[in-house]
């Protein structure tokens, strides 16, 4: 069995190299570069990569009047360039039983209790976009800082082995609260702080600003994690009235497509917080909770879990299964420390 010393040297390692395997990182993805053995000039590359394009896949992904809008790039040129992308990019059917061996390569982030690891069957999924909503004081900034330092960790101790960015927009991000974490699990304090990349949003258009700097440091190094804390605050604040609904839903929209793009190209698991509101809805004036997330249908077809957390007693909180493709609903109680997250305390 492995020492404490051997798995932080482990942990180590994402510091000190980069990446664990750097073949194993790199065949994750394909690098935009290689668009150059299809016949794309070394200049078209470049103004691709400015605009945030550092990876065959988010070509790919993109449609192609994406690429129209990028001065310089035509519409023939644009064609070309996706055709060539698609070739090196496997993106035609496949068996179930291949996407379920692919899916089973999954790799699942500890949230540092164990009953709500059960819940989630085993943690945080990467390659999807997880959503944390609920009220203030109900853990959803605790829960991310938790799984900033808990991403850097061995598979072996629940971890993803690689590094974590952050975006805040409410200024909730508290670096203290990592050193706690890491003397937990007994990883260097140091190392862990200096793998943990932030970034605070001031606007809605910077904060997607952000994404395109996050797929540059993306394809240079191994990320296991992007989180949003929190992804809706700044747009209800940006967007005012029923008359720039339209014009923030499809904002938001174009943000979230960006995260999902990351999550795919990369693998990394996204966590977004989101608010609540009321629900006015005649329906729910009769239940127990009347709450809702905001963001409407945009946000709620956008994630893949929706997670909704809420106040319990103590230091204890309850996590809701709220919304999600493979995991039953349910409930599981955590308690937060000074050291993150725990199972429940015993109130009785």
């Amino acid at each position: 069995m492995s020492t404490t010393k051997e798995k932080q040297q482990v942990v180590n390692i994402v510091e000190e190299n980069g990446v664990q395997d750097e073949a194993e990182f790199e065949a994750a993805f394909t690098p935009i570069q290689k668009l150059e053995g299809c016949g794309i000039q070394a200049l078209d590359i470049k103004k691709l990569q400015e605009y945030g394009f550092h990876t065959i896949e988010a070509i790919a992904y993109t449609p192609r009047k994406a690429l129209e809008k990028i001065k310089g790039i035509s519409e023939n040129k644009a064609e070309k360039i996706i055709n060539a992308a698609m070739k090196l990019v496997p993106m035609g059917f496949s068996t179930a039983t291949e996407y379920h061996l692919k899916r089973s390569e999954i790799v699942l982030i500890t949230t540092g209790s164990k009953d709500l690891d059960a819940l989630l069957k085993g943690g945080i999924e990467t390659g999807s976009i997880t959503e944390l909503f609920g009220e203030f004081r109900t853990g959803k900034s605790q829960l991310c800082h938790m799984l900033s330092v808990t991403c850097q960790l061995p598979f072996d101790m629940g971890g993803a082995e690689g590094k974590c960015l952050f975006i805040d927009t409410e200024g909730t991000f508290r670096p203290e609260r990592f050193v706690a974490i890491a003397q937990r699990y007994k990883v260097n304090e140091n190392s862990c702080l200096d793998n943990i990349a932030y970034a605070r949003a001031y606007n809605s258009d910077h904060q997607t600003q952000l994404l395109v700097d996050a797929s540059s440091m993306m394809s240079q190094s191994r990320y296991a994690l992007m989180i949003v804390d929190s992804a809706t605050a700044l747009y209800r604040t940006d967007y005012n009235g029923r008359s720039e609904l339209a014009a923030r839903q499809m904002h938001l929209a174009r943000f979230l497509r960006m995260l999902q793009r990351l999550a795919d190209e990369f693998g990394i698991a996204v966590v977004i917080t989101n608010q609540v509101v009321a629900n006015v809805d005649a329906s729910a004036m009769f239940s127990a909770d009347n709450k809702k997330p905001i963001g409407g249908h945009i946000l709620a077809h956008a994630s893949t879990t929706r997670l909704y957390l809420k106040k319990g007693k103590g230091e204890n909180r309850v996590c809701r299964i709220y919304d999600s493709p493979n995991l039953p609903e349910g409930d599981a109680t955590f308690s937060i420390h000074h050291d993150g997250i725990r199972d429940s305390i015993d109130n009785s």
